[in-house]
């Protein structure tokens, strides 16, 4: 026992071990708050359609020499406007907007990388993001990205519960529908530009999606307080990553993978127990 806390000891003094700790931990901590946002609101599409963006800046930084995460973050904007001008009515959701703009994406990335000999391998490298890989600055953009997500969601809650709960109750009540789905659907496109570059594609959904899914096994009804499903969400992706994280650096194995292998398990188990308790 003493041999492994030595080790793990020794492996925390090295730069790039302790940058994607503390990476892991923010975005562990803050990823599943923009989950419940995706999961309450329908907005599985749009993530796909961001992830596509990020393809596509990833290609045009490459051809251009240019730093990816700023790329990343303005295509991403850019079809977001698109997606709102192919989408007549939001509250009927964004799929067949967020599905035109994904298509466009993936076009445009396929012709830049041709003309600009851009290899496929480079692109397809960002679903592979390693934390390792982190500077300051890195993680400085991180935690500032995920701050603004807190302020913005403690300081408009009500706004946000009457929208979960339903947007024509919210309408009727005088709040700019529209201005907050914008609002959070850019919020949601900087997750995941900084995330596709920090963490990969691959690790994106296990800290967005599943402590979100296991927050909601812990509440008894579909009316149990958001702020509860807040909590939850971020206390399983704070689980999450810090066990999946240290499992990865004492066995020498890759993060991203150890982290959705033990975030997939929990949730496996929770559930089980869950379904057993009904029975």
């Amino acid at each position: 026992m003493f041999e492994l806390f030595e080790k793990i000891y020794l492996l925390f003094s090295l730069p790039p071990i302790y940058r994607g700790f503390f990476s892991l931990l923010i975005s562990g901590i803050s990823f599943p708050l923009c989950g419940v946002i995706v999961l309450k609101m329908n907005l599985l599409p749009i993530r796909y359609m961001l992830m596509h963006g990020v393809f596509l800046g990833g290609a045009i930084s490459l051809a251009l020499n240019i730093s990816i995460i700023p790329a990343s973050i303005i295509v991403n904007l850019l079809l977001i406007f698109l997606m709102f001008l192919f989408t007549s009515d939001s509250n009927s959701g964004f799929g067949s907007g967020s599905s035109a703009a994904m298509i466009l994406s993936m076009a445009l990335a396929s012709l830049i990388m041709h003309l600009g000999n851009v290899p496929a391998k480079d692109t397809l490298s960002l679903m592979w993001g390693s934390p390792f890989a982190l500077s300051w600055n890195d993680i400085l953009f991180l935690g500032i990205l995920s701050i603004g997500l807190i302020i913005y969601i403690t300081q408009n809650f009500k706004t946000i519960m009457s929208i979960f709960f339903n947007p024509d109750v919210a309408i009727s009540m005088g709040i700019n529908i529209k201005f907050h789905y914008s609002i959070m659907v850019i919020i949601i496109a900087f997750f995941v530009a900084v995330a596709m570059k920090t963490l990969g594609a691959f690790l994106i959904d296990a800290l967005l999606i599943l402590p979100v899914l296991c927050g909601t096994i812990f509440l008894k009804n579909k009316n149990s307080s958001l702020k509860k499903y807040f909590i939850l969400s971020s206390f399983f992706g704070f689980l999450f990553s810090s066990i999946g994280y240290l499992i990865s650096i004492i066995f020498d194995l890759p993060p991203a993978a150890v982290i959705s292998v033990v975030a997939g398990i929990i949730y496996i188990l929770l559930f089980i127990f869950n379904r057993g308790k009904k029975c």
